[in-house]
């Protein structure tokens, strides 16, 4: 450490936000990036601890405390190799990622993590700036042969990493660009697209091929793949949101989050309004706006519905308020169970919790939700009786989670096991020879930064099993 009393001398400062009137105003993304000098004494604020937990605590094992030692001293290009070593798309988890490495940090115990996740986003960008990422090409090519079905951060990082080993890599995605979640989930106010067309570039040059509109399991079986390819990895998303089985359902003016999100996305990406809208226009503009559904989806939503000109923006959880404050004693360095508040949220929204929705009404369209209180007291959820109470709606956003596979598995002679396709953690493979899966597939929905640790694991037991080296996967 630099300065081994800097966490009692610094205190901790976030990147700022552009003010919520101006970034309404736009998609571009609201975070405004700290000076260098800043992130260095951010980074001079960590303890170097002696058993790491913001270590353990980050899925892809982020070597934490090296690089922040490493931009304490200044050293951006080293600091970007560490980086790189676990992480191969740090610019997408700087941006989107929870970050339980800060909830585990030594600090979070009063509340003033490292800001670790604004390091690595610092980290990262400046090394695009200064042109220290460069395509990393494998001495020699091996020759073999590999599908990777799924451009999203699962799919990505192992096509990537494979690419790096010498195989030769194709990349099918059915949308008609790369990205996968990156490109259609997340709003651009949040993650801009740039960024997902710089990495393509990157691995492009490496010797990835792309191949889009392309669907494994309508256009091509796997079968028929694995006629071309020696081995197959799964790394489509989950994909198939729950719904809301209640009376009205089938009003108009009631979608699925994501196909909300997605025409949002194209129409920012310059798509022609048919291919944006191809099933008819989801606007919020000049509407009283419902999101069933806590978490970043519903998040999401919100900040697209502002934007869009929204009149209000109602969010609905069905679980109870969570408390504003963790007891550190029984949480830390887990995950912690409390209150957030999302930049989407602080935009504009009513949030109110442990609310179950009984019904939809209007007439051919909706117009209100019909409520009620939810009670948890017995371990499963009872409507609680005399507190029903009507909210106005002319959209309903349906932001309830994701579950399944973008095809039909089992047809494809998958076994499917609590709604994902069944292969073990750390040898990725499937009932079927030479076929793997891995990300949101296999693990079901999870994190942009879980994606990429499988992606990178599921590469190395795909290179164990083209080689015959050991499966180092951790």
């Amino acid at each position: 450490m630099t300065n081994p009393a800097g966490f009692l001398e610094i205190e901790r400062r976030e990147r700022a936000s552009r003010p919520v009137t101006e970034r309404l105003q736009d998609w571009y993304e609201f975070v405004e990036p700290l000076a260098p000098s800043a992130v260095a004494r951010q980074a001079e604020r960590c303890m170097d601890c002696g058993i790491p937990f913001c270590h353990s605590a980050c899925p892809v094992n982020n070597l934490i405390p090296d690089w922040n030692d490493l931009v304490t001293a200044e050293d951006w290009r080293a600091a970007s190799e560490r980086l790189h070593a676990t992480n191969n798309f740090p610019e997408f988890t700087g941006r989107v990622c929870p970050a339980p490495c800060e909830a585990a940090c030594t600090l979070n115990i009063q509340d003033a993590a490292v800001t670790i996740k604004s390091i690595e986003c610092e980290i990262v960008d400046r090394a695009f700036q200064e042109g220290w990422v460069t395509p990393r090409l494998a001495p020699r090519g091996t020759g073999r042969r590999v599908a990777v079905v799924g451009s999203g951060p699962a799919g990505l990082a192992c096509a990537q990493q494979l690419a790096r080993q010498g195989h030769n890599i194709t990349v099918f995605e059915k949308a008609d660009r790369v990205g996968g979640l990156l490109r259609y989930g997340i709003p651009d106010f949040k993650l801009a697209k740039h960024l997902i067309d710089r990495r393509v570039d990157q691995m492009e040059r490496e010797g990835v091929l792309f191949h889009t509109r392309f669907e494994v399991g309508k256009d091509v079986s796997i079968d028929r793949l694995l006629d071309d390819y020696e081995i197959v990895v799964l790394a489509g998303g989950a994909e198939t949101p729950r719904d809301l089985p209640v009376p009205g359902r089938d009003l108009d003016g009631v979608h699925f989050a994501m196909d909300y999100l997605t025409q949002q996305n194209r129409r920012v990406a310059g798509d022609a309004e048919e291919r944006a809208a191809p099933a008819g226009t989801i606007s919020a503009e000049g509407k009283h706006i419902v999101v069933i559904g806590g978490g970043d989806t519903g998040s999401d939503c919100i900040g697209t519905a502002n934007r869009q000109g929204a009149l209000s923006v109602t969010q609905l959880e069905i679980m109870p308020e969570p408390p504003a404050h963790e007891n550190k004693a029984l949480s830390w360095p887990l995950w912690p169970l409390r209150l957030r508040t999302s930049s989407s949220q602080e935009e504009g929204a009513i949030r109110d919790f442990a609310v179950t929705t009984l019904s939809l009404d209007g007439d051919g369209k909706v117009e209100r939700l019909r409520c009620a209180r939810a009670d948890w007291s017995g371990g499963t959820l009872a409507p609680v009786a005399g507190s029903e109470f009507d909210i106005r709606a002319d959209l309903v956003l349906l932001a309830m989670g994701f579950t399944g596979t973008p095809f039909d598995a089992a047809k494809a002679g998958l076994v499917i096991e609590r709604g994902a396709i069944k292969a073990g953690f750390g040898s990725y493979a499937t009932s079927r020879t030479n076929v793997f899966a891995c990300g949101d597939m296999r693990r079901g929905q999870s994190l942009v930064v879980w994606a990429i640790r499988e992606g990178r694991d599921c590469a190395t037991a795909v290179n164990a099993a083209l080689t015959g080296l050991p499966n180092t996967t951790r």
